[in-house]
């Protein structure tokens, strides 16, 4: 695959700036109102068959539509993301929610509605943008908190959005709605288009329309089953046709994202651990969360004829559900602190152990409104927890180029898990069903079940959050040019020797006597270094006058010196190399150090026998050497 462009910095001058300070306001708000739009329906389907005379089950598809839309788009959009632009995408899917909001507010013909409706799914995709752009765009010190609250805007929208609907419903026409959540998509549209900076990080190349193409067809042939299942009949011929259909595409659609050049979904990178195991656990998590939703909005309006029922409005059942979303707002931040400290595997693992205990609490009073709101609420705070490491886990595992992508499919599988929890919920609801006033209501047994089923899910979830590996690497240093680590002298009567450095310094080496052209074999070379240097050379060579010599010096260096006459030199760090042999320098040697040794060849000059006879020595230096200096660096001066 294409490399991505690399992330430059954010731009700290534009931080204080008016747009770069609502860029989070503004994606948050995004994200709430996606999920308000998912929910705005959800009042209206009582009243929709007499609205629009169509049948409920062709009205329950206002739902499925949305839903199906919702789950093929987010990873195609991701994609698209990740390739042209993060914004641009995030700005075209928010502009389809808009437009079928428009449409659902001119018209009362169920298929337009329906097809409405699939636009709008668009928006979907808008949590994995936004996750993705505060990554390319915030500084690290904020970029977890940011994260938490983007991803914790799916419920507090979702609380939001049910009792505002329903008094929209209950008080205005039903179009109202629609018209309402148009508006707000189009201010939508303008604060991205005014605070949101496109993203500098691209990933070239072109895109995989076939993937895309069969990821549709099977995603549909799947979610289109698990949803209907339960009105067609599951050992039907459709539904098991389905199955089968979705099973065939998904395969031949795995072989060939394999085998393409560039993948709509890098599915080796799927296939990694840390990756694979976050889209289970997310899969999981979105089954659990899910399940507190149906069950109380269905809980709190049974009638009070069946024992356990409180017999609530709609309006009255989203004020119930309000805490919840308020919940997520507030911890939030909590979810990023911990996450900083013990890392989104722990975070993960937390919070579906917090989701766990909320359906005990469910379990143990379902009666009580008071109960039902605070099981509710724990259940809230654990998703808040596990909702926000999800993302975590993806950006710290995914190259930067994939991150769209990466998270939408995360959505994903966040959205099939809802999918099988509604369906999953559906059946254990229909079984366990009593009269009340002639009409079939579910017990309060099939609702504790549906808890301890959900409870269950929670906890294969936090199972799952800990088998994910950990975060151990540390992050990747940008490559920078570095010297290399040895340098051979060739020097006559001795081989090369290995030389090895840490570190290297801007070093003056000064000489404090001149050397005769040729010093004694036993001459030892003493070297002055602030911080602890010595150095074993196994031979000695005279090197000529003048000679302009680079020197490289390491950071710790251990050199006896066989055969050089005495050289003081300053080397502010301490440096350990080998050197195959000493040369004896005369006067006004001089190199220049950098943080990267640069290696030079030592002029040749007739004054001096030896040097006339024997090759120049090249070394590799970082300090001026000056008259009389013993020339020691990589490879000059140093031992193992």
């Amino acid at each position: 695959m294409a490399s991505p462009v690399p992330i430059p910095a954010p731009n700290r001058d534009d931080d204080t700036g008016p747009r770069a300070r609502s860029t989070m306001v503004v994606l948050a708000y995004c994200g709430i109102l996606m999920a308000v739009m998912q929910t705005v329906v959800v009042p209206l389907l009582p009243d929709l068959p007499r609205l629009t005379g169509a049948s409920p089950a062709a009205v329950s598809w206002m739902v499925t539509a949305s839903l199906l839309s919702g789950a093929v788009l987010t990873p195609v959009l991701g994609r698209a993301g990740d390739m042209y632009g993060k914004r641009r995408v995030l700005l075209l899917s928010f502009t389809l929610m808009a437009a079928g909001s428009v449409i659902c507010a001119l018209t009362s013909q169920i298929g337009v509605l329906i097809a409405a409706r699939a636009l709008q799914g668009a928006a979907s995709s808008v949590v994995p943008l936004s996750i993705s752009i505060l990554r390319d765009e915030l500084p690290a010190e904020r970029r977890g908190s940011a994260i938490a609250l983007m991803s914790s805007t799916v419920g507090i929208g979702a609380a939001l959005g049910l009792p505002a609907a329903a008094m929209v419903v209950q008080y205005a026409d039903w179009h109202t709605m629609f018209w309402v959540t148009a508006a707000l998509g189009a201010t939508g549209v303008a604060l991205i288009r005014w605070a949101v900076p496109e993203s500098p990080v691209r990933e070239p190349g072109r895109f995989d329309v076939p993937g895309a193409l069969g990821l549709a067809a099977g995603l549909v042939c799947l979610l289109l089953a698990v949803s209907q299942g339960g009105q067609w009949g599951w050992a039907g011929p459709r539904i098991v046709g389905l199955f089968l259909a979705s099973a065939v595409i998904l395969a031949l659609w795995w072989w060939r994202q394999l085998r393409a050049e560039r993948p709509l979904v890098d599915l080796r990178l799927v296939s990694r651990p840390r990756v694979g195991l976050s889209h289970v656990a997310a899969l999981l998590t979105g089954f659990a969360f899910y399940a507190n939703s149906l069950v109380t909005a269905q809980l709190v309006q049974a009638p009070r004829a069946s024992g356990y029922g409180l017999g609530l409005s709609i309006v009255e059942t989203g004020l119930c559900l309000l805490p919840g979303g308020v919940t997520m707002l507030l911890f939030s931040p909590l979810s990023a602190r911990i996450s900083a400290a013990r890392g989104p595997r722990v975070t993960l693992a937390l919070g579906a152990a917090v989701i766990a205990a909320g359906y005990a609490v469910r379990i143990a009073d379902s009666r009580d409104l008071w109960m039902i709101m605070v099981g509710a609420a724990v259940v809230a705070t654990g998703t808040t927890l596990a909702y926000s490491a999800l993302p975590a886990l993806i950006l710290r595992a995914v190259p930067a180029g994939q991150t769209a992508s990466a998270n939408g499919v995360n959505v994903l599988m966040r959205t099939i898990g809802q999918a099988v929890s509604s369906a999953a919920v559906a059946a254990v609801l229909v079984h366990h069903t009593s009269l009340v006033g002639g009409a079939p209501v579910p017990t309060l047994h099939g609702y504790l079940l549906a808890f301890a089923m959900a409870g269950a899910i929670a906890l294969a979830a936090c199972a799952v959050a800990l088998t994910i590996p950990e975060d151990t690497d540390p992050e990747p240093e940008p490559e920078t040019a570095r010297a290399p680590a040895s340098a051979a002298v060739p020097v006559p009567g001795a081989a090369p020797a290995p030389a090895r450095a840490s570190a290297s310094a801007s070093v003056p080496v000064s000489a404090s006597a001149p050397m005769p052209a040729s010093a004694p074999a036993s001459s030892p070379v003493p070297v002055s270094v602030p911080s602890s240097a010595t150095a074993p050379v196994p031979g000695a060579a005279s090197v000529s006058e003048s000679a302009s010599v680079p020197v490289s010096v390491p950071s710790s260096a251990t050199a006896p010196v066989p055969g050089a006459a005495s050289v003081p030199v300053s080397v502010p760090s301490s440096a350990t190399t080998p050197a195959p042999a000493s040369a004896s320098a005369s006067t006004s040697t001089s190199t220049s150090t950098s943080t990267s040794s640069t290696t030079t060849s030592m002029p040749e000059r007739e004054a001096d026998p030896v040097s006339q006879a024997e090759p120049s020595p090249r070394c590799e230096a970082t300090g001026p050497v000056r008259s009389g200096d013993s020339v020691t660096g990589e490879g000059a001066l140093g031992g193992a």
